[in-house]
């Protein structure tokens, strides 16, 4: 019989997030659960963390469950290779080893916008999408996910795109609009720029933008003009921990 449920936990540069997911519909079985990740980001901080945060979890009944982790890195064979918004520490670092052993649990390990685009692939707006659906996150930098006929390709990194000199996040992502107080359309001018481009190198069928700006989607995703469907994610800022959990599910 199938595993009826997993844990999934996200972890990003400022927030540590785990729960329970039904791998039948994708919905929370228990309260998401949130800590801080400590400042700096260093691989021994974020470990204690992550444990005791999993520990809280396995305090509500839930121990022993499939277990997904999803990170802010390129992850290649549990080792992860780049490092965002976290200590550089990390980078060159077995880094699913150190968790398993930190956590005493075989893990699933991947990084956090392929989790998010494989959520969004088995739950949300790009289930049973045929060909290339291609998701994003808006955040502090931009995050991609590459899925064809439902299967993840991982570690593409649209985010770091060259364009105008620059890399695409550092224009496009949400925290530039933050940063440079820009409005609405006048951001939406810089994520047509990137989307076009996007769109122009892989012709997806589908673009899925995701990240908690998303829902604010009717604000800026009518100012766009291309010729692949664009359209909000399901799950916002849960699409992480549920991609994580499903795929530890299906390891």
């Amino acid at each position: 019989m199938a595993t009826e449920r997993a844990i999934g936990i996200d972890i990003g540069g400022t927030g540590i997030k785990g729960a329970v997911v039904d791998l039948g519909t994708g919905e929370l079985v228990t309260e998401r659960i949130k800590v801080k990740t400590p400042k700096g980001g260093r691989p021994a901080d974020i470990l204690e963390a992550t444990r005791r945060l999993l520990e809280t979890i396995g305090e509500q009944g839930h121990a022993g469950l499939p277990l997904g982790v999803c990170f802010p890195a390129i992850v290649r064979h549990g080792r992860t290779l780049s490092a965002a918004n976290i200590s550089e520490e990390w980078i060159g670092l077995q880094a699913e080893q150190l968790f398993e052993r930190e956590l005493g649990s075989d893990i699933h390990f991947i990084n956090d916008a392929d989790a998010a685009g494989y959520a969004e692939a088995r739950f949300g707006a790009a289930r049973g999408e045929r060909g290339l659906a291609i998701l994003t996150t808006l955040g502090t930098g931009i995050g991609s996910a590459f899925l064809y006929d439902g299967v993840l390709v991982p570690n593409t990194e649209l985010g770091h795109l060259e364009l105008d000199g620059h890399d695409a996040e550092e224009r496009a992502a949400y925290s530039a609009m933050e940063r440079e107080d820009l409005s609405w359309a006048e951001w939406a001018a810089r994520l047509q720029r990137y989307y076009s481009h996007v769109e122009f190198l892989f012709s997806p069928d589908l673009f899925v933008v995701g990240g908690g700006v998303s829902k604010h989607h009717r604000e800026f995703l009518p100012l766009l003009s291309l010729d692949t469907p664009i359209v909000p994610a399901a799950f916002r800022n849960n699409a992480g921990l549920l991609g994580a959990a499903a795929l530890a599910a299906n390891a």
